[in-house]
């Protein structure tokens, strides 16, 4: 069975510009392998675990969300020696990088599915589906093994996140597993979605002021693409704003090609 214990919290490849890449909720830096070595052909990228998900243990002194880990992130990216890079990050990460771009810490940003679009019915829908997730993670886990190895089940099993559940590999999805079950900043996370918000009259910063992409995949039922994505158009009127033909919340193995598109090309 595949786990992530043996794995690095974090992963270097190419040269370049430097791009940092993000990941979700209960996620792993891992996520991104389908675009990894695209991406890495024409920049220095970097992808890492947050706190308290994938292999790298929670810190107290970090507030688990899309603020703090914003924080977290620029600090991070300093200690290796990158300045405000171009930030990519997907749903909660999708957030971090919209956050850094505000603050002035990313210089550009490209966000697919973010988080902070959803309204108060969208961010509950939400919260409730990552905790059904995370539950059968957790407590289904022994059954989740045998499961994955029949193709109808592993493609049930990841449509929520997937919008092309039968491309997933049993042993990515093992990943996605074991990363939501050992997921120990997954309850604070998930909490900070409920004051989090994105929408008419938020303070946009520099975000005005930089290239911002949001990107969404027309197939994502976790952070509904005809709502959530017309909602991020509005508020982010200045931003390049991409539908994703047939992807899920988690586009990267849906079409890996397109998405390393997304980030790579130069907004107009």
């Amino acid at each position: 069975m595949a786990e992530l214990v043996n794995l690095p919290p974090h992963e270097r490849r190419g040269t370049g510009q430097p791009v940092v890449l993000v990941h979700g909720i209960g996620s792993r830096w891992q996520v991104f392998d389908p675009i990894l070595d695209l991406v890495a052909r024409r920049h220095d990228v970097l992808a890492v675990d947050l706190p308290g998900f994938g292999v790298r243990p929670s810190d107290p002194s970090v507030t688990p969300g899309p603020v703090g880990y914003a924080e977290w992130v620029a600090k991070f990216c300093a200690e290796q020696g990158i300045d405000r890079p171009h930030v990519v990050g997907n749903s909660m990460g999708g957030g971090i990088a919209l956050e850094m771009g505000r603050r002035g810490t990313a210089g550009r940003v490209t966000a697919f599915s973010p988080v902070g679009f959803w309204g108060r019915p969208g961010a509950r829908w939400a919260q409730a589906m990552v905790t059904t997730l995370r539950t059968t993670a957790k407590y289904g886990g022994p059954l989740t093994g045998p499961a994955l190895a029949f193709g109808p089940t592993r493609a049930a099993l990841a449509a929520t996140c997937y919008g092309r559940p039968s491309q997933l590999s049993k042993e990515a999805l093992q990943l996605d597993v074991d990363g939501l079950a050992r997921a120990t900043s997954f309850e604070d996370a998930r909490r900070s979605f409920a004051g989090y918000d994105l929408t008419s009259g938020a303070d946009l910063g520099h975000l005005t002021d930089i290239p911002v992409t949001v990107a969404w995949g027309t197939r994502d039922v976790l952070l509904t693409y005809r709502t959530q994505s017309r909602r991020a158009r509005a508020a982010l009127p200045t931003a390049r704003h991409l539908d994703l033909p047939g992807c899920g919340h988690i586009p990267f193995n849906d079409d890996p090609a397109l998405c390393a598109r997304v980030i790579i090309e130069e907004q107009a």
